[in-house]
């Protein structure tokens, strides 16, 4: 995994992740860096500092007050939040679908980066 260009960010290079993730254990990433993380085995993986996503007609999932852009993936669904700059993504692995009911933990983090005006629908 690597660090994204906004890991930098005040909120990301201080990032609190929670220290488990459904009762999975945080793990060691490389790069060991602030703005990663990961929970479990297969890994749940954790950034912050992502590029903003812009509007889209993708269905916005909100929990717990935050907004979230799901992306399925071959093994998974990537999740970035929606309406923060930068944003956090979240890698959830097909082995804990469904996947949206990881989210909770990692609000915190995403209500803690600027807000750009944009909200789900």
């Amino acid at each position: 995994m690597s660090v994204p260009g906004g890991g930098d960010a005040p909120a990301c290079a201080s990032a609190a992740w929670p220290r488990t993730v459904s009762g999975m254990e945080r793990r060691d990433t490389s790069p060991n860096d602030a703005a990663v993380a990961a929970w479990g085995d297969p890994a749940v993986v954790a950034r912050c500092g992502v590029a903003a996503l812009g509007p889209t007609d993708t269905e916005c999932v909100d929990v717990d007050g935050v907004g979230w852009i799901p992306q399925e993936l071959s093994d998974g669904t990537r999740f970035t939040s929606f309406g923060t700059d930068p944003a956090v993504e979240v890698l959830v692995p097909s082995d804990y679908d469904p996947a949206p009911l990881l989210l909770p933990a990692f609000g915190a983090i995403a209500k803690s980066l600027p807000r750009n005006g944009l909200q789900c629908r």
